[in-house]
């Protein structure tokens, strides 16, 4: 994904106008397959100011897609009265320099309690495996540290160290413990039950939306690792491992319109 950021100068007398013909625009953007998200902020020390940020999956996708596409028309005419006042518009790439400040929510890994939480949840959970009918078999010739692995692999997952992906060999390594497996449905959910199950033996929080986000991510994980197993299936081999927040992870794109099937051991 690329960043365009065009900055302008509006007079006073023309702002209203300006900030109504980007209300107008948005829709344009709002149905452009190009466009990830879009934001036009003010300045407040200098309120003649502004600054249009919009994420677009590529500069070819802006360039020719969007430009060549069939709303452009629409995007154009609404703010054509203000090309003149363009001081700047030029793409952006984001660099490794970011993260999050102090006023910033704790992650579902701190919350959970740190590497110790998804460590003491692995072990609870492979012991409620080993005794179950349905899933017992498929772990019969597991490796005695398995259950550390998925520990490290949850932990990177929910917002800690990035020590599965350094160590384990990231996501390639976890869709290849799944392939030629043909996971059944039937275990697909007794895997989320006895997840669930360790979770409250373990004393996971309880509150609603740490467990929204818990559990979302063992439905969505879940899911694509069934899809990866089966016998017809063949995923992408490589991306990046997900790492999922409060809200909704994205999907991965890889091409112009596919999603990355990803899941969890």
């Amino acid at each position: 994904m690329v960043i365009e950021y065009i900055r302008y100068r509006v007079p006073q007398q023309r702002r209203a106008g300006f900030e109504a013909a980007y209300e107008r625009a948005a829709d344009a953007l709002r149905a452009a397959p190009e466009c990830v998200d879009y934001e036009l902020s003010r300045c407040l020390d200098d309120p003649a100011c502004y600054a249009l940020r919009i994420t677009w999956t590529s500069v070819d996708a802006h360039l020719d897609g969007f430009r060549g596409g069939p709303v452009f028309g629409r995007f154009f005419a609404a703010i054509k009265p203000y090309v003149a006042d363009i001081e700047e518009m030029r793409h952006y790439t984001r660099t490794g320099v970011r993260g999050p400040g102090g006023a910033a929510p704790p992650s579902l890994f701190e919350w959970a309690g740190g590497t110790d939480a998804f460590e003491r949840l692995c072990a609870a959970f492979y012991r409620l495996v080993r005794s179950d009918d349905l899933l017992a078999p498929m772990f019969a010739r597991m490796d005695p540290d398995h259950a550390r692995y998925v520990a490290v692999w949850l932990a990177e997952v929910f917002g800690g160290p990035a020590t599965y992906a350094a160590e384990r060999g990231g996501y390639r390594q976890m869709v290849g413990q799944h392939l030629g497996r043909a996971i059944s449905e039937a275990q697909r959910r007794r895997w989320v039950n006895l997840m669930t199950d360790a979770a409250d033996e373990v004393g996971l929080p309880g509150d609603p939306e740490f467990r929204a986000a818990f559990v979302g991510y063992l439905e969505w994980g879940t899911r694509l690792a069934v899809r990866n197993s089966q016998p017809d299936a063949d995923p992408i081999q490589q991306a990046p491992v997900p790492r999922w927040g409060w809200g909704v992870a994205p999907p991965y794109q890889h091409g112009p319109q596919s999603t990355v099937a990803r899941g969890a051991e």
